[in-house]
């Protein structure tokens, strides 16, 4: 999908939304340099080791009508701030699972990180939050990782799509992001038109038409 930049009623849109992504993985993988080339649409090869979590916005025309403002949450992958990762992660709507495509090691240990994300936060709604996983560095001459190994990944863990990025070349950083927007979009449209009133019930729900939904969901509190 491309973000539109078509002008508007009175140069802003009607509504604006904050969402909150995530970007973790394993320490070395490039995930504070993923988040700087979206942001500021800098590369640095010298950026200091993230401690405990770094976030960035950036404000997204998403159409018309809509404005994003973006966070983007660097999480540290050191084990030793871990302990932390409950309260980095609340609220977050989106993540992107980062690993290193010269470094097999980081890719096996995704499922570490997914496990992680999926033990600690949910969508309001109680469906698991979308994830995608980006291999990064592919500007590194002579490493690959079989895709099928990394599509493996992916289902076994229940992520919605992969790309191969770069953040030195700028590489499919923006695609990934537009992507995984797009799929909180849809969320928060799902999660609007399922709202339920002050009495605790759904107006509208397109698939199961009037219900009631007065138990507040358990999960991840």
């Amino acid at each position: 999908m491309q973000v539109k930049n078509a002008d508007f009623k009175n140069n802003y849109p009607q509504k604006e939304l904050l969402l909150k992504f995530l970007v973790i993985g394993e320490f070395g993988v490039g995930k504070t340099a993923i988040v700087r080339r979206y942001t500021e649409g800098k590369f640095s090869s010298n950026y200091k080791i993230t401690i405990g979590a770094d976030f960035a916005i950036k404000s997204i025309l998403w159409d018309s009508d809509t404005r994003i403002n973006l966070q983007l949450w660097d999480i540290a992958g050191h084990e030793r701030f871990g302990y932390m990762t409950r309260v980095y992660y609340k609220y977050a709507v989106g993540a992107c699972v980062v690993f290193d495509l010269s470094r097999v090691a980081t890719l096996y240990a995704v499922d570490k990180w997914v496990s992680d994300l999926r033990e600690k936060i949910c969508l309001p709604n109680d469906q698991p939050v979308p994830i995608i996983l980006l291999a990064n560095k592919s500007d590194i001459q002579g490493c690959s990782i079989p895709s099928d190994a990394i599509a493996k990944i992916c289902k076994d863990n229940g992520i919605a799509a992969w790309y191969i990025t770069s953040a030195k070349d700028n590489s499919n950083i923006e695609q990934a992001f537009n992507h995984l927007m797009e799929i909180a979009m849809e969320n928060e449209q799902t999660s609007y038109e399922n709202k339920p009133d002050k009495n605790g019930i759904i107006l509208k729900d397109n698939n199961k038409g009037v219900v009631s939904n007065n138990l507040k969901p358990n999960c991840c509190n």
